[in-house]
């Protein structure tokens, strides 16, 4: 696994770089919010923190100016549906801090003006940010957010769960019986609090991507 390279800046732009390291020319995929924290091109010892991900066709590295932002991207492309050109469209959009809060105060409409979200995937990342932010503490440590949003979330009655997950599943777009089979069966499943409800909804919808 390739972690960081250092090497000398060849070429910077707001989607990728290519870093010159004895002589070999590495091109990284890249957040706006990286490209802004590069130095001029030309600069020599440079430290970038990368990521190989590796599919069937192909071998692509990407790059991070912070080990914040490379654990939120690690976070988001695994989350289901969501690739690494989207994660990088999260981390162009947001700073971590910035996203941090987004997950904490569960704000749709601003995960939705993320290029290529919307309000079904956006509502999606969000409950599964926001499981990753409660249980990382590593992750809340690097992004300054020192407790976790929700870990004091008191269980609402069974029928307030099931009413206001059905009034955000409705909201995302989908039809009263939609709502109704995804959340058949939450209270069994242990899904006793709205965050909980719809994440199972989520699941049993297959992502609403």
């Amino acid at each position: 696994m390739i972690v960081q390279l250092t090497g000398t800046l060849v070429e910077v732009l707001p989607t990728h770089v290519v870093l010159d390291v004895g002589g070999v020319g590495y091109e990284l995929g890249i957040s706006t919010s990286t490209a802004a924290a590069l130095p001029q091109v030309g600069e020599a010892g440079v430290t970038i923190l990368t990521r190989l991900i590796v599919r069937e066709d192909a071998m692509d590295l990407y790059g991070f100016a912070t080990r914040a932002e490379r654990s939120l991207f690690d976070k988001l492309v695994a989350v289901s549906g969501v690739g690494p050109k989207l994660a990088l469209s999260v981390l162009s959009t947001f700073s971590p801090a910035q996203l941090a809060t987004v997950v904490a105060t569960q704000d749709i409409n601003r995960m939705a003006q993320v290029p290529g979200v919307g309000k079904r995937k956006g509502q999606r990342l969000l409950v599964e940010l926001e499981g990753v932010f409660t249980k990382d503490a590593e992750l809340r440590g690097l992004v300054g957010l020192e407790q976790p949003s929700l870990t004091n979330v008191v269980s609402a009655p069974a029928a307030s769960v099931g009413s206001e997950a059905t009034d955000a599943l409705l909201s995302m777009g989908f039809t009263p019986q939609e709502a109704e089979l995804a959340l058949e069966g939450h209270e069994e499943a242990g899904a006793t609090t709205i965050e909980k409800a719809l994440a199972y909804a989520l699941r049993r919808l297959g992502g609403g991507a």
